[in-house]
């Protein structure tokens, strides 16, 4: 009944989905302390959403997704924990949002610099869920500016940490991105991008590959330049 190309029908039904959400809440069952929180009705259309408004596999979703917060504790790990990982500028929260009020996250993988697996992926979690808590009220989403200059293969994370990051993104934080642009990515980064995109169906129509130097050269530097590319 509620496939995805019926989803239209459902974002102008607020009643089919008011009951969704009470049908996964009971579905679920009793929760307490930091799952209770995490459990609201914003996060239950989230996971509806990212899987057809199917009660049962949002279900399934949100008993994994809280099963990795318990043990990984996201929302527990701090800067200091982290800040090795981010001094060189290789991913950080921008100053500025973009025109649809999203948080921005500025990624420059030329700037790595560590080979650490858990190191990397802390760090990025630490940036998920930093951004999360600076979202506007009532924006669920945020933005990505990856811009590959200066990127070689000498800097190129573990095609493992690529995957696990992946999945982290798709089944831990569903319909949290909402549009990443990746700025002169290059050649055997985009056969790369071919070849896995059906590991990232999900987020397939919003990522954007742009390789003209105007459009967004020194982005983070001049936000206006992001306000006005359509996202």
């Amino acid at each position: 009944m509620f496939r995805r190309r019926n989803a239209h029908q459902l974002d102008n039904d607020d009643s089919q989905q008011d009951n969704k959400v009470r049908e996964l809440k009971s579905a679920i069952g009793p929760l307490s302390g930091h799952s209770l929180v995490f459990c609201s009705d914003a996060s239950l259309r989230r996971f509806l959403d990212a899987r057809n408004w199917d009660v049962e596999k949002a279900k399934k979703m949100i008993q994994e997704t809280l099963k990795w917060r318990s043990t990984y504790k996201p929302q527990e790990i701090r800067w200091n924990q982290v800040a090795h990982e981010g001094e060189t500028g290789k991913a950080s929260r921008a100053s500025f949002h973009d025109r649809q009020g999203r948080v921005v996250l500025i990624m420059r993988p030329a700037m790595q610099n560590s080979t650490s697996q858990e190191g990397n992926i802390r760090h990025l979690v630490y940036l998920l869920e930093n951004a999360i808590i600076n979202l506007p009220k009532g924006q669920k989403q945020m933005s990505w500016l990856i811009d590959f200059t200066g990127w070689s293969m000498a800097v190129n994370p573990p095609m493992k940490t690529t995957r696990e990051i992946i999945h982290i993104l798709q089944n831990y934080y569903p319909e949290r991105l909402g549009i990443a642009f990746l700025y002169n990515p290059p050649r055997l980064f985009q056969a790369v991008y071919r070849v896995h995109k059906k590991n990232i169906r999900h987020y397939y129509k919003t990522i954007k590959i742009v390789s003209l130097l105007f459009f967004f050269k020194k982005v983070y530097y001049i936000p206006t330049i992001f306000f006005h590319v359509g996202c």
